[in-house]
């Protein structure tokens, strides 16, 4: 028997599926599969299944390359595989039906398939037409010039994982609007941009990771584009590497509200066991292929970089940590729940690192879910702007 661990993936605590990552010229993005169906499959009905839509995908590759319009209109960046996955052909089924559904069987309807197909090849793309690009006057100041960043954090289908999974979207945006009201009572009359922090990769046992469903982080994107709501999403790295990682994450950034981070906690394969770690080397060159890929993609503006830190060891050797990019900004945010003092004295660590000039502050809500950490009592806004230096990136778990 196949367990839920195996081919079929990893499930958090709402039942999502581990997402493998998307094959090099494939416009089916991932391969959902039960964990109702995973249970009562064996080995050799799963191969048969895997054998058939194999041949499916194959056929549909064969009718998309005979085709003459399929080359020239679908221009949508491929996300690159992540380094430790084989790059195997995979297909993304839409959810929304009950759990107690079962969705494996309708893999077999190629109508099915394709209408999906086609949905995929319909979504917008966000970045302008590189005639246009040439022309257009770039804007290359920080978006943090004139402005502090206020986020919500964690992962839309996680209650664990921080307030986005608590909440509907747009209560969240209604909430998240009235504490930007707050600090911008409270900044000297900076602007205030709002933002959700998503969690794009979610670490799992022996640093495997778990990619967020395509379709829900669209979904949420777009949501905030029409909002004037900033995107940031984070990988956690797990047992890959974290330049690998940080470019799994670059072709989102065709939508002009998204930013990227990193959080080097989770780099691990032993993760909840041990804190992970980066080098200022890794990060060095994560910053310089994210600037490569803005300026090679005619990406205009500048695009912010987060980093998390809460412990001596996340960033090694971080002295040698860069921040002099033109199109990538880098951000050291403060990690870490507790009581004020600290979060204080892990911020007065953070800011030792005067060679990443930016900061970032994480405050942590009371969730009532049993053993998460949260702070005791919460910073208040003007507390958090009397942090030296002062915040620019603001966030709540």
């Amino acid at each position: 028997m196949l367990n839920n661990r195996g081919f079929c993936g990893f499930f958090n605590e709402n039942h999502e599926n581990l997402q493998v990552p998307q094959a090099a010229g494939s416009d089916l993005n991932i391969f959902h599969v039960s964990a109702d169906t995973c249970a009562t499959m064996n080995g050799r009905t799963m191969t048969a299944a895997f054998v058939f839509l194999f041949c499916l995908f194959s056929i549909r590759l064969g009718a998309q390359s005979a085709s003459p319009g399929n080359a020239e209109t679908d221009d949508s960046p491929t996300p690159p595989p992540v380094s430790g996955f084989p790059p195997v052909p995979v297909l993304s089924i839409v959810q929304g039906e009950k759990k107690t559904a079962p969705r494996f069987p309708s893999l077999y309807f190629t109508g099915y398939i394709a209408a999906l197909a086609g949905q995929e090849d319909s979504r917008p793309y966000w970045a302008s037409p590189q005639e246009e690009a040439l022309d257009a006057e770039i804007d290359y100041s920080s978006i943090l010039l004139n402005s502090d960043i206020v986020a919500f954090y964690g992962h839309p289908s996680s209650r664990n994982m921080g307030i986005l999974g608590r909440h509907p979207i747009e209560e969240l945006d209604l909430m998240l609007t009235k504490l930007a009201a707050e600090y911008a009572g409270a900044n000297g009359g900076r602007g205030v941009r709002r933002a959700f922090y998503i969690i794009f990769g979610t670490v799992w046992p022996k640093g495997d990771i778990g990619i967020i469903n395509e379709g829900l982080l669209t979904k949420w994107i777009e949501y905030a584009l029409e909002r004037d709501i900033l995107i940031f999403i984070d990988h956690q790295i797990g047992r890959y590497d974290p330049v690998d990682s940080l470019k799994r994450m670059f072709p989102w950034l065709r939508y002009p509200n998204v930013h990227l981070a990193l959080d080097p906690e989770w780099r691990t394969e032993k993760p909840m066991q041990e804190i992970g770690s980066i080098t200022a080397d890794e990060l060095n060159r994560a910053q310089e292929a994210m600037e490569g890929y803005i300026r090679e993609n005619k990406i205009p503006g500048e695009r912010l970089l987060v980093v998390h830190q809460f412990n001596y060891r996340m960033i090694t050797e971080r002295e040698k940590v860069k921040s002099d990019f033109e199109r990538v900004r880098l951000v050291h945010c403060a990690d870490g729940f507790g009581a004020p003092h600290i979060k204080r004295d892990t911020y007065a660590f953070n800011a030792r690192a005067q060679n990443i000039p930016i900061k970032g502050f994480k405050l942590f809500y009371n969730s009532g879910i049993p053993g998460a950490g949260y702070d005791q009592p919460l910073l208040s806004p003007p507390e958090v702007y009397a942090l030296d230096p002062r915040p620019y990136v603001i966030m709540y778990q």
